[in-house]
């Protein structure tokens, strides 16, 4: 895909867009193609904002100022003293909503909602499932949930069950909330979920980057439906303030961890939102090349396998986008 950014006008995004779409259309979009589009693309909105020198929530057009967040982690791996303690912790710093996983053994699925909700008292409890059950399993499990007020259940089947997810959406308790999206990675999946959500959720990671996302945003927009923006808080921030029907965006616990390691301009919530620094250009984050450095030295002299070689100093994950230069600027 190089050949068809190098060289090229940083400003030409849509077209880009499209001649990429296009180079992968024979091996197949969605999976590896769609994430390799997705990094160049987020690159791209980057240096276009950074050559106007904008933020990018103002070069695509804000629709708000800050970003309702959700702590998300509470693993299966957890024990239920450490489920408490994170959950718990987020909600005391005043994170409103907080989601955790089930599915992994459904035997003690109750128990650790019950945990959760002793730990964040009133604060929304969400679970996810990540696809784990099966259609009247879930059914069953969100009879349970619910007693104990969760209002949002995230993939109780894997979102290639269509059917499944819409019997469980249309079967749910009242108030309980079915999501599903981040397994898009082309209109034609989001498209396919209508109908079987309440709650669209779209990872720009996965879905041909800041372009594909907004126009996810604009489809559920059009049906009526809120999205949410999947993990990778840094990268989607800029790009949630400026849809028009945000419901939130996760704040994933081990991308948390690793964006604030690495990146400075790492923005920390406030009240359970994001707001970005308006003085910085693009989204806002500059790689710590020496931090990285030290790491991958102690991973070395540790024996772990090491960390990826590095390319430009932005967050799009592309190796080696430094030298792809433009007309205007490199990426």
């Amino acid at each position: 895909m190089r050949d068809l950014v190098e060289g090229q006008d940083a400003f030409a995004l849509p077209a880009i867009w499209e001649a990429l779409g296009r180079r992968a259309r024979n091996i197949g979009r969605p999976g590896i193609a769609a994430t390799a589009i997705s990094a160049i693309d987020t690159a791209l909105w980057d240096l276009k904002a950074r050559l106007l020198e904008l933020p990018l929530c103002t070069l695509l057009g804000a629709a708000r100022d800050a970003v309702p967040i959700y702590g998300s982690g509470g693993f299966t791996s957890y024990s239920i003293a450490r489920l408490e303690e994170q959950l718990g912790g987020w909600a005391a710093e005043g994170i409103p909503r907080v989601k955790m996983k089930v599915g992994r053994e459904p035997a003690d699925d109750l128990e650790r909602v019950e945990a959760a909700r002793r730990a964040i008292d009133s604060a929304e409890l969400f679970v996810d499932a990540n696809g784990a059950y099966a259609p009247k399993q879930a059914l069953s499990f969100a009879e349970l949930f619910a007693e104990h007020g969760v209002s949002w259940f995230e993939e109780p089947v894997s979102s290639a069950d269509l059917e499944g997810l819409r019997l469980v959406r249309e079967r749910a308790p009242a108030g309980m909330e079915i999501a599903a999206g981040e397994y898009a990675y082309v209109p034609a999946d989001f498209r396919n979920l209508i109908g079987a959500v309440d709650c669209l959720q779209a990872d720009a990671t996965r879905c041909l980057g800041i372009t594909g996302f907004l126009r996810a945003a604009a489809f559920a927009d059009v049906h009526g439906l809120d999205l949410s923006a999947h993990t990778a808080p840094s990268l989607h921030l800029h790009a949630c303030l400026a849809i028009p029907r945000l419901r939130h965006l996760e704040w994933f616990h081990d991308h948390v961890r690793i964006e604030r390691m690495l990146f400075d301009g790492f923005v920390e919530p406030v009240a359970g939102e994001l707001r970005p620094e308006l003085s910085r250009p693009g989204h806002g984050l500059e790689l710590r090349v020496r931090r990285l450095r030290v790491l991958r030295s102690e991973r070395r002299a540790s024996g772990r396998p090491r960390l990826p070689d590095g390319g430009c100093q932005r967050s799009c994950g592309v190796r080696g986008t430094a030298s792809l230069g433009t007309r205007r600027g490199c990426v």
